[in-house]
């Protein structure tokens, strides 16, 4: 693990005075002399769920911001966050995209991260997962106006053009290269820049349902996977449920896709419930979601504390109806040898990724309705 950078550093506070607080109580201290100490009571409780949740608009951009801002400095939680080494530092800066340009004026520049879900997550080290797989991989993109972020998910199974390799599924660059490979691989098939890398475990995920008091998915049709059924419609589930949802792929319409899909719908939920009115009803209900989310989480090294600090509270205008889920556009399945592959939609994706690269995909979102996520997938 590397450590993060000391803009608030253990060394500062060290030699200040001993505070003998709960960690609880003097996060929310922080945080109340950072953010909402100006604002009246009534306001309070509801900036500090927004500042919160602002963190999770990085990994699903979703799932660090529970954690969020002067929380997120806290030893208790910051510790729980690793880092991923050299993710970037070996690429070639002249063969990379250029920045993103924004159409218009916006008060900050857009954030693009690549986030790689994995079932699994073992210790990092040397700059890759040791499982090396990506089960799930997504373009995030937090907008230039803070109000807005689009997920773009990448079918695993995507036939692509890894540099240095040739022709191959898009996970097989995390096996042949780790990170930095799928960094590479991703800004040669979209021409979008990715500015961070995040690795997210699902399963360390999930294990938040239980923290939240549940998450609610609704589903189109009723299906059974392990030792679970989901009927038809809203469905309340606990962890072990939730678990069992996002990895179904089987017995399902769309196969891969609307396993895809469903990842995608479990985080929408589970980001919708953290703006409820009480989600949180206490301190230590808050504070065991923040520590499933941080153990969950791993970043690339650019990302110090005040970096990612800056960042989250600069997202704290994001909102659920401010979030839109597309997978990439494909235009159907086949096979090269032996394997089974997606083939890409190659002219539909090209708009698409000229309007992120505009940061203009959210106000042209109406184009890519077969990719979107609907109102309640399979």
């Amino acid at each position: 693990m590397t450590s993060s950078d000391g803009d608030t550093g253990r060394e500062a506070r060290a030699d200040g005075p001993t505070d003998d607080r709960p960690t609880v109580e003097r996060a929310e201290s922080v945080l109340h002399d950072h953010v909402v100490a100006a604002a009246p009571r009534s306001r309070r409780r509801r900036i500090v769920r927004r500042v919160a949740v602002g963190l999770g608009v990085l990994t699903l951009v979703l799932a660090l911001a529970i954690g969020g801002s002067a929380w997120y400095l806290t030893d208790r939680y910051a510790g729980n966050i690793e880092r991923v080494g050299d993710v970037f530092a070996d690429l070639d800066p002249a063969s990379r995209p250029a920045p993103v340009t924004p159409e218009g004026q916006t008060s900050a520049e857009p954030a693009t991260f690549l986030l790689v879900g994995s079932d699994t997550r073992a210790d990092i080290a040397g700059g890759e997962l040791p499982d090396a797989r990506s089960d799930a991989i997504m373009i995030a993109r937090l907008s230039g106006d803070r109000q807005h972020v689009q997920v773009v998910s990448i079918p695993r199974d995507s036939w692509v053009d890894i540099p240095g390799y040739g022709m191959n599924k898009i996970n097989a660059a995390y096996s042949f290269g780790g990170p930095a490979l799928l960094v590479q691989t991703v800004e040669h098939l979209t021409g979008v820049r990715i500015d961070h890398y995040a690795a997210i475990s699902f399963e360390g995920l999930i294990s938040m349902t239980d923290a939240l008091g549940g998450v609610d998915v609704e589903v189109a049709a009723t299906t059974s996977w392990g030792p679970y059924t989901f009927t038809q419609g809203m469905n309340h589930l606990n962890g072990d449920q939730a678990r069992w949802y996002v990895g179904q792929r089987y017995d399902l319409p769309g196969g891969d896709f609307d396993r895809v899909r469903r990842q995608q719908n479990y985080l929408r939920s589970m980001f919708t419930k953290l703006f409820q009115q009480g989600t949180f009803s206490s301190a230590g209900q808050l504070d065991g979601v923040l520590l499933a989310v941080t153990s969950s989480i791993a970043v690339d090294d650019s990302l110090g504390n005040g970096t990612l600090l800056s960042l989250a509270l600069s997202a704290r205008g994001v909102t659920p109806d401010g979030i839109d889920f597309f997978t990439a556009p494909v235009l159907g399945t086949g096979t090269e040898g032996a394997a089974s592959v997606v083939y890409l939609d190659t002219t539909t994706a090209e708009r698409m990724w000229g309007y992120l690269q505009s940061d203009s995909l959210g106000q042209n979102a109406d184009e890519f309705s077969d990719e979107a996520l609907g109102a309640v997938p399979n």
